[in-house]
Formats: structure tokens, sequence, C-alpha cells
């Protein structure tokens, strides 16, 4: 029986040794919350150079960018000249070509005049459309740095969950001894074996899910980066909580002059404007200027001797079909009504994005202090009180279990807590147009 006693003792002490280096405890010598390092913000910073860079989609974007943008140059210059060469009026007897006064050899050079404002709205529309898809690239950076982030703050929660899940294995095996030493000497219970088995047993199925969804993570953040699906990456051990102090209306504002979205329509809007412009046009006709060159052989009989030929002339289009100029007409005042409604559509999404992730930072700013001065403290004094009147018999071991699991609860809560505002703050940059750690 001593030496049972003794055993209890033992693996009492080293619960309390377990207890001592939990993440509870680095909160508490650390009140003022945790402060990532200069090292981990250039971790992150370096992760999303390295995304814009390597990023296939992105880069996809850029190159559609460019493409549009090598199209301005041709929609405003002229179509080539025509260059036609003719043999006229050879008598179908002979084919000779000195026979008559009309035969010859003839070179006709033509070019291809638009009506005075076609070309410049042909190119107005061009580079308009090379402006949208400069800003729909832009955009896709900023939901690339978003997504980046996103990516990184939930291995982080991954990270750190299963951390805190491994350190809670460790404890409640201890858990297990302590009740199977305590039974065997005739002080405890054989429902509390196992209870704390069970405890054990659940806690070990909820790591070996956190262990899927952190590779299920790490290779959806290696993929945004370009890496091989199952390269590793260095995380922090801490996140600083990003304070952000602007109101609802001043974001909104902002959004509207460094989202570059919304320049990429109203980009939009300009180009239907040209479209519309170049349906009104093309009411009047196009005008062919064309010169020829006839070369004639001396013919008998014939008044000039043989003299050459020159020709010009200007030839023109004529528009009669006016339902079809009308429906180019209506078609570009349809899209400008779809531009401006998407527009419209887009300031509502914008705004109810900037309302909704605020509103998601300031509950999420507030767990985290709730957690880290009031709830985790608490919880934590709670247990180590329940495990001194464990000690002596004043509780029973069900209790003891209950304030482990509800102190290993909120470990995680506090955790998902600053991971989720972090991301908040991400999606609110990408919605806004700007990055809060520079602004401060």
């Amino acid at each position: 029986m001593k030496i049972g006693i003794q055993s209890v003792g033992v693996l009492l002490a080293g619960v309390l040794s377990m207890l001592a280096v939990t993440p509870v405890t680095a909160l508490e010598t650390n009140p003022s919350g945790a402060v990532a390092t200069e090292n981990d913000h250039s971790l992150l910073s370096d992760l999303i150079a390295e995304a814009l860079a390597n990023n296939p989609e992105l880069q996809s974007a850029k190159a559609r960018w460019e493409m549009y943008e090598h199209r301005v140059i041709p929609s405003r210059s002229l179509d080539d000249p025509r260059l036609s060469f003719a043999l006229s009026n050879y008598p179908i007897d002979s084919f000779a070509d000195d026979e008559t006064p009309m035969t010859g050899k003839e070179i006709q050079l033509s070019q291809m005049f638009p009506f005075p404002g076609k070309l410049a709205a042909k190119g107005e529309m061009a580079e308009q459309q090379a402006l949208w898809y400069r800003g729909v690239y832009d955009d896709a950076r900023l939901r690339l740095v978003q997504q980046v982030k996103d990516a990184w703050y939930q291995l982080y929660f991954k990270e750190q969950a299963i951390d805190i899940t491994h350190k809670n294995i460790t404890l409640l095996k201890d858990f297990v001894r302590l009740t199977e030493t305590r039974y065997a000497v005739g002080t405890g219970l054989q429902q509390d074996v196992l209870k704390a088995q069970v405890e054990r047993s659940k806690l070990q199925d909820k790591l070996f899910s956190l262990e899927q969804q952190r590779i299920s993570a790490l290779s959806d953040l290696n993929r945004l980066l370009g890496r091989a699906i199952d390269a590793t990456l260095s995380l922090p051990d801490d996140l600083s909580l990003t304070e952000i102090d602007a109101e609802i209306n001043r974001l909104s504002d902002l959004s509207r002059t460094h989202r570059p979205l919304f320049a990429a329509y109203e980009a939009m809007i300009d180009r239907y404007k040209a479209q519309r412009k170049l349906a009104k046009l093309n009411y009047y006709p196009d005008f062919n200027v064309f010169a020829g060159y006839r070369v004639r052989e001396e013919v008998p009989g014939d008044p000039a001797a043989g003299s050459d030929f020159i020709s010009a002339g200007v030839s023109i289009n004529l528009p009669l079909w006016q339902a079809k100029r009308r429906a180019e007409v209506a078609e570009a005042d349809s899209a400008l009504r779809m531009a401006w409604s998407q527009l419209a559509d887009m300031r509502n999404g914008v705004d109810s994005t900037i309302i909704d992730q605020v509103a998601r930072m300031k509950k999420d700013r507030d767990l985290v202090t709730l957690y880290r001065t009031g709830v985790i403290p608490q919880a934590q004094q709670s247990f180590e009180a329940s495990l001194a009147a464990y000690q002596v018999g004043d509780t029973d071991f069900l209790n003891l279990l209950d304030g482990l699991m509800t102190l290993y609860r909120y470990q995680i809560d506090y955790q998902r807590a600053l991971s989720d505002h972090e991301r908040s703050v991400a999606r609110l940059e990408a919605a806004v147009g700007v990055t809060f750690a520079s602004q401060e």
C-alpha cells in the first residue's frame, strides 16, 4: 500500500509538470498578447512575393491583359493597302496585246479610309478593354494575397491546435496512469479509468482529423505558391493581432479609389460608350481611294500611239440596311446598362463585405481579449484547484477531467479566434484594396 501511494504522488507531480508547460502558461507570462517577431512577418511577406511571382492563375491573368494591350495599336491602324495586277481587254480569239487600243496590263493601288472618327472609336474600345483586363489582373493580385494569408492563418491554427492536442493527450496519458494506480491501491474507481481512456481516445481521434486538415491546408497554400503540393514551410510560433481603427464609411471611400476592379468597371463603361459612338458612325460610309497605271503596246491606227493610261477614283459603301445599324446602337446601349448595373452591384457587394468583416473582426478581437485575460486564466485556476482538491480527495475524478477538457477547448477557441481575426483582416484588405499594416 505504501508503494502505491508513492506512485500516486509521483504521477500527480508529473501532471503538475505537464500543466506548467501548456500554452495557457505561455499566455499568462505574456499578458499583453501574442507578438509575432519581425522574422514571422518576413516569412509571410516572402510567401506573398513568391505567390505573386509564380502563381499560374495570376500569370494567366497578366498574359491576358498583355494580349489585349497589344490589340490597341492594330485597332487604331488603317487596313493594309491593296495592290492588284490585271490583264485588261485582251481579245479572246488571239490574246494579243497589240491589236486593240484598250488592251493593256494594269497595276492598281487602293486604300480603304473609314469615315472620320471610326478608327479613334475602335482604338478607344481596344484601349478601355485592355484597361479592364489590367484592373482584373490587379484585382487578382489582391485576391491572391488574401488567399495566401487565409491559407497561412488556417495552417497556423491547425499547427497550434495539433500542438495543444498533443500536449493534452500526453496529459491524459498521465491521468490514465494516475487513475489506474489509484484504482490498483483501492482509492479510485474503475469508471475513472475508463473515462480517462475514452477522453484520450477522443482527443486522439481529434488529432487525426487535425493532421488531415493540416495536410489539406498545406497543399492549398503550396498550390497558391506554385510549389510542389507536399513542400514544407515554416510557421510562426504566435500571431500579432492587427489593429484597425477605421470607420466603415472611410473604408468604403478607400475602396472606391484603391480597389482596382472599380477602375476596371469604369474602363468597361468607357469601352461601351466608344462602342456606341462607333455604332452611330456606322450610319456613314467608308471610302476606298484607288489609283491605277495601264501599260499599252503600240497598235496600228491608234491615235495615242501606245501611250500608257493612268486612272484614279474613290468608291464608298452604301449603308442602306438601317435595321442592322439600329441593332448595333441598341446593343451598345444594353451593354452600357449592364456595365452600370454590374458596377452598382459591386459597390453594394464591397460595402457588404466591409460591414461583415469589420463585425467579424470586432467579435474575434473581443474573444481574443476575453480568452486571454479572463476565460483561460480562470479555467486554468479552476483546473488547478480541482487537481489540488483531487489530491486530498475533496472532489471526484470526473470534475477534474471536465476541468481539463474545458481548458483544452478554450485553448483551441483562443487560437481559432486569433486566426479568424487575421483572416478577416486579409479579406477586408482585399475588399478595400489596401494593406492595413502599412497604414498604421
